[in-house]
């Protein structure tokens, strides 16, 4: 077995289909039928099983599977180190951002930018479990997240490097002209509100932490949204649908006449932020100066910290 007959075997149970993959791979697909019966002839297991038109991995299909993938990211990681050996610090850095998060990332590039401008970017943004997804798939090299990341990958292959805390604020609509001179909120206040908080099928850690803020205070929000979208959270506000408690941050790339922000009055609601990337992979010059320069940024004699 060689590394091209893997490619053939990933490519297969990729598209779950020979007749496919041997169009993409550019080949016939009997050949294609030919190597994936060699490969299961030498190894003893069978590596597929057939499911309906397609083909579904057996237990020793997917064990492979992820070895290969495994094999493949070391070998073009490989190729990577060599490059910059030569070439210095140039490429993508491919950067994820959880919604909540993306805010944070424009200061960060803008100054990488100006010690390394032969650098691009790719930007990805969503969830834990899709950014998750998209760093173990080697797509991505870095993700903003809320911590704790609530992604599907095993916490001890990631590193992660703490932010600063991002102070909880109260943000009304304009329109409840009551609050117009408030200068800050107990968060006690909150008891007699319609609420709406941020949550996902794979993130609720922001919620389940509203949750238990005011339970410590003493009571029960009125939830009446729980809403997977930061954009659509402040637009219901913008509307006096309710109120919500969110991560300062998340504010500044909504800028909405139509919304307050008011600060806790005690502060001790913070959302914790970190940088993650993934332990044990080699890890490219651009990726490990742009990890540098996020330390400098925050360090405590920095104004930015």
């Amino acid at each position: 077995m060689d590394m091209r007959q893997l490619k053939y075997f990933l490519m297969i149970a990729r598209e779950g289909q020979i007749t496919r993959a041997a169009k993409l791979l550019n080949m016939e697909q009997p050949p294609l039928s030919r190597q994936l019966k060699q490969m299961e002839d030498e190894l003893g297991v069978k590596l597929f099983d057939r499911h309906g038109k397609g083909l579904k991995l057996t237990d020793a299909g997917i064990h492979l599977k992820r070895k290969a993938e495994s094999l493949f990211s070391q070998f073009n990681e490989t190729i990577e180190e060599m490059k910059e050996l030569e070439q210095g610090v140039r490429g993508v850095l491919s950067i994820g951002a959880v919604f909540s998060c993306s805010s944070l990332l424009p200061y960060p590039i803008e100054q990488f930018s100006q010690k390394y401008p032969q650098v691009s970017y790719k930007i990805l943004e969503g969830d834990h479990y899709y950014l998750g997804e998209q760093l173990e798939k080697h797509a991505i090299d870095l993700v903003f997240a809320r911590l704790p990341f609530e992604a599907l990958t095993e916490p001890k292959q990631l590193m992660v490097m703490p932010l600063p805390s991002d102070p909880f604020v109260v943000i009304v609509p304009t329109m409840w002209s009551q609050y117009h001179d408030k200068a800050s909120f107990e968060l006690s206040e909150l008891a007699d509100l319609p609420l709406l908080t941020l949550k996902t099928d794979q993130t609720t850690h922001m919620h389940e932490q509203v949750l238990a803020a005011c339970s410590k205070q003493g009571f029960e929000p009125t939830i009446i949204c729980e809403c997977s979208s930061v954009a659509l959270t402040l637009a219901l506000i913008a509307q006096g649908m309710g109120v919500a408690l969110l991560p300062r941050s998340v504010l500044s790339s909504f800028m909405d006449p139509r919304i307050k922000i008011i600060p806790l009055a005690d502060g001790e609601l913070t959302s914790d932020i970190g940088l993650i990337w993934l332990k044990d992979h080699y890890v490219p010059k651009r990726v490990q100066f742009f990890i540098e320069t996020l330390k400098e940024i925050y360090s405590p004699s920095s104004e930015q910290a």
